[in-house]
């Protein structure tokens, strides 16, 4: 049988009518990943074509799945605290924070309050790397080759700093129940202002070569565009939520750690489409600069670290703890049963959400805008398949 005989037999049994049978003809099935550039990850996304129009997008995850919360109920809460700056490896510092914050609200241990002013320095420091990353990588998906070298010189100094205190460039184990592992130091102070001041030298440069680019606009303005309610509807976080103009950010909404003693501001966009998601999450590289600035002003003496006797076992019962990444709402969600091994661990990442919206969101999208959208929500995809 040939393949137009195949072809009508097809047609014929789904009895469909002439305009459909054309349009059938056309479509076609196209593999984003899993392994390509602008999925930034193995990731996978089934594309149902009918030419450049994206007619059916479906994410299909678990590429790198590494039972990460199965390992959490498996082995103390001490020997799993490696494992968690391995989910969101660009922003580990905020997975270290969540889960330091679980045991200590599991255990009831006080943090000395110059190591919670440590912890925000350090996480702060993190996020900006990780919108730097995010910045060059984005614009790169685009089409623009420059901007990343720009981006990964800035990130290459926050890098430089975090390991003299850390001993790592990426994927940080820093923070331990009670504090952290090694105070700062002048050194660090020195090298953590010098480098604000770098990085706002460089905001004039990047608004200019990006921000203003008309072609940036002409690819991401009323693109993907994210109304309240669908923003609500699909539980999204972070910059994709606030680029709806919802502004919530755990820092101030539900604070924790010292950041209520921190003036800033949580950017917010209008329109909901790529274009403000892009603005806010650059924005959100100021605010945190101030939070630095701030928490370096104020940094007081005392311990780094809780001395803590014998063995830490976690009250029986349920226990959460959020933090705001720099992809949104990180949740670490706890029941203990009095041992030093959790009974149960469950980690709600801001990733898996954000995703989530996407076969809702880019039906009927040209494909070279499905790019821009992923781009604009900045997955980490080690947490979505964690």
């Amino acid at each position: 049988m040939t393949n137009e005989q195949r072809t009508a037999e097809q047609l014929t049994a789904k009895q469909l009518t002439p305009e459909q049978e054309t349009a059938e003809q056309h479509r076609f099935y196209l593999n984003l990943g899993p392994q390509h550039p602008s999925t930034h990850g193995v990731l996978r996304v089934v594309l149902e074509m009918d030419g450049e129009w994206v007619l059916n997008p479906q994410p299909d995850i678990g590429f790198g799945h590494r039972m990460h919360e199965k390992m959490g109920e498996s082995r103390s809460w001490s020997q799993f605290f490696a494992n968690v700056g391995r989910m969101d490896y660009v922003n580990a510092m905020a997975f270290n924070h969540g889960y330091a914050g679980l045991i200590e609200r599991a255990a009831g241990i006080e943090v000395p309050l110059r190591a919670e002013y440590i912890r925000v320095i350090t996480a702060e420091l993190n996020r900006v790397a990780s919108h730097l990353l995010w910045l060059g990588a984005f614009i790169l998906d685009l089409g623009a080759f420059t901007p990343i070298l720009y981006t990964f010189d800035d990130r290459e100094s926050i890098l430089d700093i975090l390991e003299d205190i850390t001993g790592s460039r990426l994927t940080y184990s820093y923070f331990r129940v009670g504090g952290v592992m090694k105070d700062i130091d002048d050194t660090f102070i020195e090298k953590t202002r010098g480098f604000i001041q770098q990085l706002r030298s460089r905001f004039p440069m990047y608004e200019t070569l990006v921000n203003n680019n008309v072609i940036l606009h002409h690819r991401m303005k009323g693109i993907a565009v994210i109304s309240e309610d669908m923003a609500r509807q699909y539980g999204v976080t972070g910059a994709v939520l606030r680029g709806s103009g919802i502004a919530y950010d755990v820092r101030k909404n539900a604070p924790y750690s010292v950041y209520p003693e921190f003036n800033f501001d949580v950017p917010v966009g209008k329109n909901g489409d790529c274009m403000d998601r892009y603005l806010v999450k650059f924005a959100e590289m100021e605010q945190s600069l101030r939070i630095i600035e701030q928490a370096l002003d104020k940094l007081p003496e005392g311990e780094f670290r809780t001395k803590v006797k014998g063995k830490i076992k976690l009250k029986p019962g349920m226990t959460s703890f959020s933090v705001e990444t720099a992809r949104g709402e990180l949740t670490f969600l706890l029941i203990g049963d009095g041992s030093e091994v959790p009974y149960r661990l469950k980690i709600r990442v801001p990733s898996f959400s954000n995703l989530s919206v996407m076969p809702d969101l880019c039906s009927d999208m040209l494909l070279s805008d499905l790019v821009t959208t992923m781009g604009s929500f900045d997955l980490v995809i080690p947490e979505i398949d964690r």
